[in-house]
């Protein structure tokens, strides 16, 4: 018996005392008639629609990140070393405050906290896919 699960909107082949005894009561699936499948392939064609419009404007804000250099001012002592270090939050906040984006924290994929001044490339990762390369300038103060 061919139905559509409610969860994700598969479509699969499954038993038919399985449908009937379990699936369908349990209303995790309907079946799969001609005017359920035509409104699974509806929702199906509207996600694509909503992550390629996701994907467009994230493209966009990483070429604006790409584009714009953050500064970050810290207490350093001799040879460039700070006294603290310099975290995804941080990064988050001067880039909020700089240059008008907000961004995720987590977003910032940063493998160790930045401890020395200097010009850095970090990876902002936008979506699944689309990373930005954000131009960091850690100066002493």
């Amino acid at each position: 018996m061919k139905v559509i699960f409610v969860e994700d909107d598969r479509v699969e082949n499954v038993s038919e005392g399985y449908a009937r005894n379990y699936l369908i009561p349990n209303r995790l699936v309907i079946a799969a008639t001609g005017q359920a499948l035509a409104a699974v392939e509806k929702r199906k064609d509207k996600k694509a629609a909503e992550v390629a419009g996701k994907r467009s404007e994230a493209e966009a804000l990483a070429a604006r990140l790409s584009e714009f250099e953050v500064e970050i001012k810290v207490d350093a002592g001799e040879g460039g070393k700070l006294f603290g270090s310099v975290t995804a939050a941080a990064i988050a906040e001067a880039v909020r405050k700089q240059a008008g984006i907000e961004i995720d924290r987590r977003k910032v994929e940063l493998r160790d906290p930045i401890k020395n001044t200097g010009d850095y490339s970090v990876p902002v990762k936008l979506i699944q896919d689309v990373f930005a390369k954000l131009k960091l300038k850690v100066s002493p103060r």
